[in-house]
């Protein structure tokens, strides 16, 4: 179907409109399908305007992956972007959503445009010769070196190593004359989601799962949406509402905000914090390592985030580069896990550091809360900003199934370590 007639037809009454569908022949009604700037709402249709980035963050149900794959689908088939990436939070999340998933590339593509998807490759191949790249969030340094025109990006809030992906993808996005990215997520308070709403160069596209309930299966609306409508929850994963804090989380980003500094008095000690990954590889935690020091000023403060995936001798010369640089007094470190392969890592390194081993014995809210307790009462600064420190700080409520929060774990214990008597092994 020539885009001319789908247009004729959107232009007339609904009753006209749909006795001139029911008239179409049947290759015209099967064309009429794929013609997605007929079926969809204004809000969905590419933005006009010098935007770079797409941000579309919307309730559940909203269309939102179907609007990216329905637009890269139109870029691919214009020659617009001959060299694409596709960045989810897992590989299973790029091929089960982003490709054949029922909204997805090869679902919306007609049979003449389908590309070729080649999973062992990681590609998808159009006839017209596009490629677009297929990239998990797990695995950042897999987008070091690769080129592209255009990305997608899916559920960026959900991506573990988010800013680190974020930055690599970025950095390849230097094809073309006008490079693009659409980026499709369910609002929550990420400091990279919120930098890249504010950033000039963003369209923010915003909706609710409401905004496309007829195209809902009616049981959605009589058990999920009756369930969930008003609360907290459903405000964010339903209307789409961009909640700054999380309900139930230990820390709020006002308390961070207020107290933020550039600099730092004079320091009376200053330690070096280790929640070290259990096991090491692309799919174990991260192990955390924070720089936190005590001013002569009596307050707190936290001077780096160090914290890193790597094995563990890269996380112990991390660790003791940290040390040295801030010339701190010790190096602390949890070592349920570790036992003594911790202090045999970091002493390998550097014979004479001084190390103090901390057992964890209650969980990690119990512990986490008098250090909370302190950000509260606007004790503790952060000498610049920390985004995924941060992020996990505002958003770890101790519910089950949570990410395991090493980056907080690391400060709990190193503002510990700062109120405890130096060098003194403690539980908590």
């Amino acid at each position: 179907m020539s885009l001319s007639l789908a247009q004729s037809l959107a232009s007339l009454p609904e009753a006209d409109r749909e006795a001139a569908i029911r008239s179409l022949t049947p290759p015209q009604a099967k064309a009429l399908q794929t013609e997605w700037r007929f079926w969809a709402r204004p809000e969905q249709q590419e933005p006009p305007g010098d935007w770079t980035i797409w941000l579309i963050q919307t309730g559940r149900g909203w269309g939102k992956t179907r609007t990216a794959a329905e637009t890269i689908r139109q870029w691919v088939r214009s020659g617009r972007y001959k060299l694409l990436a596709f960045v989810g939070a897992t590989a299973a999340d790029v091929r089960d959503t982003m490709i054949e998933g029922p909204a997805g590339i090869l679902s919306v593509s007609p049979d003449h445009e389908r590309p070729a998807y080649e999973p062992s490759k990681r590609r998808l191949t159009w006839p017209n010769g596009a490629t677009a790249l297929l990239f998990s969030a797990e695995e950042p340094d897999r987008l070091r070196g690769p080129q592209c025109e255009a990305a997608w990006c899916d559920e960026l809030a959900a991506w573990r190593r988010m800013d680190e992906t974020w930055d690599m993808l970025m950095m390849g996005l230097r094809l073309g004359p006008k490079p693009r990215v659409i980026v499709t997520s369910t609002p929550k308070p990420r400091a990279l989601l919120k930098r890249i709403a504010t950033d000039p160069q963003t369209h923010v596209t915003r909706g609710s799962t409401y905004d496309n309930l007829t195209n809902l299966a009616p049981t959605f609306a009589q058990t999920v949406i009756a369930r969930y409508k008003g609360t907290r929850l459903g405000r964010q994963e339903l209307s789409g509402e961009y909640l700054e804090d999380v309900e139930g989380a230990l820390w709020q980003r006002q308390w961070i905000d207020a107290a933020r500094v550039a600099a730092t008095p004079d320091l009376q000690r200053v330690v070096v914090a280790i929640d070290p990954a259990a096991t090491s590889g692309d799919e174990a935690d991260e192990t955390g390592i924070v720089v936190c020091g005590h001013g002569v000023d009596g307050r707190w403060y936290v001077l780096a985030d160090r914290s890193c995936h790597l094995s563990p001798d890269g996380w112990g010369r991390r660790a003791v580069n940290a040390y040295e640089e801030f010339r701190a007094d010790r190096i602390v470190a949890e070592v349920n896990n570790g036992g003594e392969m911790v202090a045999h890592v970091l002493r390998t390194i550097l014979p004479s550091v001084p190390f103090t081993a901390v057992h964890a014995s209650r969980g990690k809210v119990v512990r986490a809360e008098p250090v909370a307790a302190l950000y509260e009462q606007g004790r503790v600064s952060h000498c610049g900003e920390f985004p995924e420190l941060e992020d996990q700080l505002c958003s770890y409520t101790g519910e089950p199934g949570e990410t395991s929060p090493d980056r907080m774990d690391a400060l709990v214990w190193g503002l510990t370590e700062l109120q405890t008597a130096p060098g003194r092994a403690y539980v908590l």
